[in-house]
């Protein structure tokens, strides 16, 4: 027998305890990696509960690793294994760690939890480092207000972490809309290890399956909540006003999430069949494709939304949620003020005339196009040279390039 195939190898964790977000980002950006380079082939360590709903390139592969969730009082639980959390947060760390062990990557991408849901990639990164693998964090542009994030991480013991464990610190946007640091006590040596890369641009699958037909032919809006888990709010405001009857200038797809209630889901299904201008699916793998033939879009805002309405240049309305998190809301402001997209603030009570109004301006805003912001989408292209000089790095120093987005 030959020697074994050893081409380079990247292999990305992410914790995925909630909603989408992190699994597509994380997706999107092993695609980029292996489109730009035919000897490359990233590994996913995911908690995804859906993640094999979806397609992947040649040379990505996943695997799953038992799921966790967040209940609303900050605990831990187990998504599925009738056991202790404790017993499967010490189950996925043991195969976090075997599986560094048995891919033997050439560089470790972290996404967003710097050790780990509740430390379990703390000793992955340890032995890594011991053998010389270059470890790289990725956050997106938005962590949280700083009064929340800065006593969340110094209890996680964060910031030595980001000294001791990551050689680089990847910034999925551009410092002009925020700073997902800012407010905290971080040193100089870690800012250093800090790259902008600009978002990370979207595209219509290629020969993904055909969306379910779209009963309109007028221009229509897409209504997106991500996974849906916390979106049923976004869908009844949005009802409602076309359930007033207002005058509304285009028709409206919903797309739920596959994270809503199943009897929340049934419900807007229902008031849905009673609307002519309204059409609601579930879920959609391959929503790029919606979002690119769209006209506008009304959308929570969370991260992946907010590039793909850059990337396909959309005029959007973002109606953040605020709970547990100020993330979304941060991004929507910033970008507001920067005349990107237009905001819609939950007050609570939700007037249906709002959301009318809101509505009926969508059309006529300027789409995010119209204001210049050089390296907004240079993520990939970024990314891709970041980790070419990683891959091919033999001094072992910390590779560096000037990135516009900065």
């Amino acid at each position: 027998m030959g020697e074994p195939l050893r081409g380079k190898r990247i292999l990305i964790y992410s914790h995925d305890t909630f909603g989408l977000g992190h699994l597509r980002r994380c997706r999107a950006i092993a695609h980029a990696l292996v489109d730009n380079d035919k000897d490359l082939s990233v590994l996913i360590i995911s908690g995804s509960p859906i993640i094999g709903s979806f397609d992947f390139r040649t040379r990505v592969d996943f695997i799953r690793i038992p799921g966790v969730i967040k209940l609303r009082n900050g605990e831990y639980t187990t998504l599925s294994l009738n056991i202790a959390t404790e017993q499967t947060l010490a189950m996925r760390a043991s195969i976090i760690q075997h599986t560094a062990e048995t891919f033997e990557p050439d560089i470790f991408i972290v996404d967003k939890e710097p050790l780990g849901l509740r430390g379990e990639v703390r000793d992955t990164l340890t032995m890594l480092r011991t053998q010389g693998v270059p470890t790289i964090l990725g956050l997106r542009d938005v962590m949280d207000e700083p009064s929340l994030l800065a006593p969340e991480w110094e209890r996680k013991n964060v910031i030595p972490a980001l000294q001791e464990l990551y050689d680089e610190i990847w910034v999925y946007g551009v410092r002009k809309i925020c700073d997902p640091l800012a407010g905290l006590p971080i040193p100089a040596a870690v800012r250093r290890k800090m790259t902008y890369t600009g978002y990370l641009p979207r595209f219509p699958s290629a020969g993904a399956p055909a969306a379910e037909n779209i009963p309109f032919d007028e221009p229509w809006v897409l209504v997106t909540t991500g996974g849906g888990g916390d979106g049923d709010a976004l869908i009844d405001w949005v009802l409602r006003a076309y359930e007033s009857g207002a005058d509304l200038p285009c028709p409206a797809l919903l797309v739920l999430g596959p994270f809503m209630q199943a009897e929340m889901q049934a419900e807007f299904h229902q008031r849905v069949a009673r609307l002519d201008r309204v059409h609601a699916i579930t879920f959609d793998a391959h929503i790029e494709g919606l979002l690119a033939r769209s006209a506008a879009v009304v959308a929570m805002g969370g991260y992946n939304t907010f590039c793909e309405i850059l990337s396909f240049d959309k005029k959007a309305l973002i109606v953040p949620r605020t709970r547990p998190r100020m993330e979304q809301f941060m991004r929507a402001s910033a970008a507001s003020r920067l005349g990107l997209v237009s905001i819609l603030e939950d007050d609570g009570w939700r007037a249906t005339d709002a959301m009318v109004d809101a509505l009926r301006r969508l059309p006529d805003q300027d789409p995010p196009s119209q204001k210049v912001m050089p390296g907004l989408l240079d993520g990939f292209a970024t990314i891709r040279r970041q980790t070419s000089l990683w891959l091919h790095s033999s001094s072992g120093e910390r590779p560096r390039i000037a990135v516009t987005g900065e």
